[in-house]
């Protein structure tokens, strides 16, 4: 059966509890020879409780006794014999071996003597040194096998969601995806850990009191006893029943209210210059204030209906007590006999509770696991044959053929029935109105998307044929907004290049007209960047990314709207820079400044999608038509 969780993004889907955790399976399952001995070590940790069971009786038995010759005085009436009093078979071989060095475990009275209460005080630490040790192995050996299963979780997670084409990152709001893959992780994790560790012991823990409890009645004779406690016993289920599918329902909606915030959070910190730009720092605070009183009150709704379950269950516990105590007075059931009945079931009250606290852990894990895998199982990656062709080197021409190309989310296509090559060597523009489809061209040669209709080669080799590692090697893109780590200088110019030396990094910032303003500063190439780029300029950011285009020399160049953003003094170097980086390239230019395409070897013009004009400068201002009018706005 699948839950109904709550859907933030289009890929949400739901999961059936077993579909989900054999998933999880298989991050376990590399570990799982640490898994059985932490399990075994579960189990051997609930096996410790038998012989201390097993002393409640004899201790008690004597207990009886002494108050019993304390009454009489009187030896002859003294209690019987253990065998009478049917005591483990244990402690009638233990009195015969003790005999046979000497020992008297019980005087002549029956009375518990000093060698047996040596062995107690021996047996006992032992018991619980050896029992607080496997605890030890089993806690460590569990929470090894949860950490390590949910990282190897997100790096699959992150690596994943990486190889996702772009469309499906313009679709999605980056701060929910993040707090998909870390944050539900981290609850992931959290899971794992608790529900592991806990599986691997409370079970075990019932099962061998409530077995201790099953063999006690029926090597006593008290059958109606044990009937009474299994008629009773099945009430500790009732608040779980009761409570789970709320549970369920409030961490769902919890996990979902949190990427909200989440995603608020990273959005307003992100966009933190425009937000200071208008003057609106109060208005955010106010809505991340909103989203976050929201998000408390369904965690607070979900922790009142979970913390519901233990007080419970201990009032349930309390209750089934006091009538086990009645049966056992109106039954006039003895101390030696009530005890070691009543011991385990004492003890067999926190791994209920235990086994109560891995339902609600087990419920609020499949919201997360739910948003987990519906990421896992999103296909939007750009594809790969089995056996690409390997392109090393640029030989003759790019060519579109017919190409048309459609957005998931778009009705008409923002490209349609484009031709045209770029020989070797040549340099290319494409220049139009806003929306016109220009940028959507460089998308489809880089390869962020495939066409939908038509083909895109090189040298006569479709992209889709290409090898994905090689491609990225022969195209290189210098954006209008550069990407900036927040890393240093030097970090950020071999980026993509990394075997690159402190001199090659340096000669190609020279080229790119850097190295000035880089040395300029106290830190130089070692200086960190900001988040986003923030401690530099525009031009300063452009400039790092051309040198970055340089170190990674690739023979195909994209660059779009490379200086569009840029005033004209920061312009001339960049495109200085630029003249520089194209220099023996085959250059393929979207241009917003029409004044610095105009030695282009072939410009296209476009509008609405369509190439509507196609010329050198001098051919396509002679024509009068959409380039002329574009060419005459800008210089107006």
């Amino acid at each position: 059966m699948k839950r109904q969780y709550p859907k933030l993004d289009f890929f949400d889907r739901d999961y059936a509890v077993k579909e989900a955790y054999a998933r999880i399976w298989r991050y376990i399952r590399p570990y799982r020879l640490r898994l059985i001995i932490g399990l075994f070590c579960g189990f051997m940790t609930a096996g410790t409780l038998v012989p201390m069971f097993q002393l409640i009786q004899p201790a008690t038995k004597q207990i009886e006794q002494r108050l019993d010759v304390a009454e009489t005085e009187t030896a002859d009436e003294a209690p019987a014999s253990a065998e009478a009093a049917k005591m483990p078979k244990w402690y009638g071989k233990a009195q015969k071996y003790a005999a046979k060095v000497g020992i008297e475990l019980v005087d002549e009275k029956g009375a518990m003597t000093g060698g047996l209460l040596a062995m107690i005080v021996t047996l006992v630490p032992l018991l619980a040194g050896l029992r607080l040790l496997l605890k030890f192995i089993n806690l460590y050996f569990l929470a090894y096998v949860g950490q390590h299963a949910v990282a190897d979780l997100v790096c699959d997670l992150l690596k994943h969601t990486q190889k996702q084409s772009l469309q499906f990152f313009s679709r999605v709001d980056v701060g929910r995806l993040m707090s998909r893959i870390f944050g539900d992780s981290a609850q992931v994790a959290t899971i794992v850990n608790t529900v592991i560790v806990d599986i691997a012991e409370a079970p075990f823990e019932v099962l061998v009191a409530g077995g201790y409890v099953v063999y006690f009645a029926i090597a006593h004779d008290m059958i109606p006893t044990l009937v009474f406690i299994l008629i009773a016993f099945p009430a500790f289920t009732v608040p779980i029943t009761m409570l789970a599918k709320r549970i369920r329902k409030y961490s769902a909606e919890a996990m979902a209210r949190g990427s909200v915030v989440f995603s608020r959070l990273h959005e307003v910190v992100t966009s933190i210059g425009l937000v200071k730009s208008f003057n609106t720092e109060e208005f955010e605070w106010n809505k991340y204030r909103e989203a976050n009183t929201r998000m408390v009150k369904i965690q607070l709704r979900n922790v009142r209906v979970a913390g519901l379950v233990g007080p419970s269950l201990e009032g349930i516990g309390v209750l089934l007590i006091c009538a086990f105590v009645c049966w056992c007075f109106w039954r006039r059931i003895t101390l030696d006999q009530v005890l070691p009945m009543l011991a385990p079931l004492l003890v067999m009250y926190k791994p209920l509770k235990k086994v109560s606290n891995i339902q609600v852990a087990l419920e609020n894990s499949m919201a997360s696991l739910c948003r987990i895998f519906s990421l896992f199982d999103l296909d939007m990656a750009i594809p790969e044959k089995d056996e690409p062709v390997r392109k090393t080197a640029f030989e003759r021409e790019v060519r579109f053929e017919d190409v048309t190309f459609k957005y998931d989310t778009a009705e008409t296509p923002a490209v349609s029935k484009a031709s045209f090559a770029i020989p070797r060597g040549k340099k290319v523009a494409v220049v139009g109105g806003t929306g016109s489809g220009k940028s959507t061209l460089s998308y489809l040669l880089a390869r962020f998307a495939d066409p939908t209709e038509g083909r895109i080669t090189i040298d006569g080799v479709d992209l889709r044929e290409i090898a994905i590692s090689d491609l990225r090697r022969l195209v290189g893109v210098v954006t209008q907004e550069p990407l900036i780590f927040n890393d240093t200088v030097a970090y950020n110019i071999k980026y993509g290049t990394p075997e690159a030396t402190d001199e090659q990094i340096r000669a190609a910032a020279k080229l790119a007209n850097a190295d000035a303003f880089i040395v300029a500063q106290p830190d130089g190439y070692g200086r960190v960047c900001g988040e986003k780029g923030m401690a530099l300029s525009g031009g300063e950011k452009q400039r790092i990314s051309i040198a970055s285009a340089i170190l990674k020399n690739p023979p195909i160049l994209i660059l779009d709207e490379a200086t569009s953003a840029l005033d004209n003094v920061t312009e001339a170097l960049v495109q200085e820079a630029l003249e520089k980086l194209m220099q023996n390239r085959t250059t393929f230019v979207i241009a917003h400044r029409l004044s610095t395409v105009q030695d282009a070897d072939l410009i296209l013009v476009m509008d609405a999608g369509r190439i509507v004009e196609r010329g050198t400068h001098d051919e396509l201002y002679a024509l009068n038509g959409v380039y002329r009018h574009l060419c005459d706005i800008q210089e107006r």
